[in-house]
């Protein structure tokens, strides 16, 4: 009996989570698919439930969500969501989450502690995920807990393109909220035409989530316009604390710039009323209007997760989008 020949063909399917839609939807605008239906709703003591609209057997899955309050929820449901692909037999189910779950959990500062950040990548492998794309770990090192293909994809470049833009006749200095972030300092540095670098020398109790204390700067900022960077944005508290020590040491001013603006309670108020004069977030996380103020920018990382997608779906190359530095 001669075998049957077929004709292998790939399809390209976007789902997403309740968390950003309109993220979602910007990167189907740019991918130009449409968000595969589905019908998605909570029962009244709080279980998910997640049903996809139409066939997705064979097909190359990526699986968009935020993960932002109430967190555990939304990871939960993107788990569901890979549950439900996996059993309905599609053939490679990739994880998009622009900002990645418990990422300060990556390593254990006392005993008896866990390292959540590994928990979160066993439980989507365990759901049945394929590859992981995410943007701007809180380190890299967490890419090693998924056992499988990680795109870390970078919103430096989107982030810089736009301080270039505005701020490039400037003198420049990037400044690190901490030691931890001078190799990063050094990336931002270079990209935006080799500038100096400072950092601030700060302490942190572990048994005080979100409170840092700013020691003294270390670099020279006097005069300087202050690029200060980070991955993210909480509470306020590090990241203003940072732009106080920057002007007390003579810094013309400050800008903020930052990958994910998480912006819990009261970090709105403590922004708006810091001297910085501009905070760049980018949108990997939904930043509603009442977390809004003058002076805060939001940029879309839409385009860059789009053709990210794209490149997976063709077997292409992910790196070269970064000029060989993801």
């Amino acid at each position: 009996m001669s075998p049957k020949s077929g004709t292998p063909k790939k399809n390209l399917m976007l789902f997403s989570g309740r968390a950003h839609h309109e993220l979602a939807e910007e990167v189907a605008k740019h991918l130009n698919v449409t968000i595969t239906p589905q019908t998605a709703h909570t029962f009244a003591n709080g279980e998910l439930f997640v049903r996809f609209e139409e066939s997705v057997r064979g097909t190359d899955a990526f699986v968009i969500q935020a993960h932002t309050t109430p967190i555990n929820e939304y990871v939960m449901e993107q788990l569901i969501m890979v549950d439900a692909l996996k059993r309905a037999s599609a053939k490679r189910i990739t994880v998009v989450m622009p900002f990645y779950p418990y990422a300060r959990q990556d390593k254990k500062h006392k005993g008896r502690e866990p390292i959540s950040a590994r928990l979160i990548a066993d439980l989507f492998k365990t759901a049945g995920a394929d590859r992981i794309m995410t943007v701007d770990l809180h380190t890299a090192q967490i890419q090693g807990f998924f056992d499988g293909p990680v795109d870390h994809l970078m919103a430096q470049t989107v982030l810089a393109d736009h301080i270039k833009e505005t701020y490039g006749n400037a003198d420049i200095t990037v400044v690190s909220p901490d030691s931890g972030r001078v190799r990063l300092a050094e990336k931002w540095a270079q990209q935006l035409g080799d500038r100096p670098i400072a950092f601030i020398h700060k302490t942190r109790d572990p048994d005080k989530p979100n409170q840092a204390v700013a020691n003294r700067v270390v670099g020279k900022v006097q005069g300087k316009l202050c690029v200060l960077i980070d991955d993210m944005i909480d509470t306020g508290g590090t990241i203003v604390k940072a732009t106080e020590a920057l002007l007390e040491e003579g810094a013309a001013d400050v800008v903020i710039a930052t990958t994910h603006g998480i912006l819990s309670d009261p970090a709105t108020e403590r922004l708006s009323q810091c001297k910085a004069r501009e905070v760049i977030v980018t949108n990997s996380l939904p930043i509603p209007d009442e977390k809004r103020f003058p002076g805060l920018t939001v940029l879309s990382i839409a385009p860059m997760l789009a053709e990210a997608i794209q490149q997976v779906f063709e077997d292409g190359s992910v790196t070269s989008l970064f000029d060989g530095n993801a």
